[in-house]
């Protein structure tokens, strides 16, 4: 009789775990992604070139219905800018960023693999390094506001767990580092950081 009850209790714990997990409203997830930055041409500028490099997502998301949730975003890496310049076609800055954003997604359910949508707005810090990297001293920390496009996959590995897959992007004006006389200055042109990445989500 105690064997049955035990093996009872254990059954009603575990269709309740599961039923809380079919019911999570929420997931955090943290996803390493690559950086990739087209060239951007301004008046002073021929041509503003990024490094590719890898950083850190960190993300949050709240269903509102099953198909709607919102998402705050935070993002680090750090790179190097180089902006080829009439004064001085050498001038580089070694730079720390960070994203944060917040961005409505539209997801779908097909069984397990989940896609999805998503857009928002959003902030990139950029600080200078100054290291032996660094190529221009009278710089400073620049804050770019901008948008935040994305579309990716999500598969279920279990009730609580999915493998996320995402091509994210960030579009804003150029980060030109306060340089004096406008060394660095673009022209207000966009500045697109590609972010592919891929990571775990926890549901709860």
């Amino acid at each position: 009789m105690k064997k049955m009850m035990l093996l009872g209790a254990l059954m009603m714990l575990c269709t309740a775990a599961v039923g809380h997990a079919q019911e999570s409203r929420q997931d955090a997830s943290i996803s390493l992604f690559g950086v990739y930055v087209p060239p951007v041409y301004g008046l002073n500028v021929h041509p503003l070139t990024t490094t590719s490099t890898g950083g850190l997502l960190l993300s949050y998301r709240y269903m509102l219905t099953p198909r709607s949730a919102v998402e705050l975003n935070y993002t680090f890496d750090q790179n190097s800018l180089k902006f080829n310049t009439i004064a001085d076609p050498n001038s580089r800055v070694n730079s720390r960023e960070q994203e944060i954003s917040g961005a409505y997604v539209y997801t779908r359910t097909y069984k397990r693999y989940n896609p999805f949508v998503e857009g928002g707005i959003g902030a990139v810090i950029f600080t200078p390094i100054l290291n032996t990297g660094t190529t221009q001293e009278t710089i400073k920390q620049n804050l770019q506001i901008g948008g935040l496009f994305g579309a990716g996959m999500a598969y279920e590995i279990s009730p609580s767990f999915d493998i996320r897959a995402e091509f994210r992007g960030f579009i804003m004006k150029a980060p030109t580092f306060g340089a004096v006389d406008g060394l660095f200055s673009t022209n207000g042109r966009y500045y697109i950081m590609e972010t592919p990445s891929i990571g775990v989500a926890y549901h709860f």
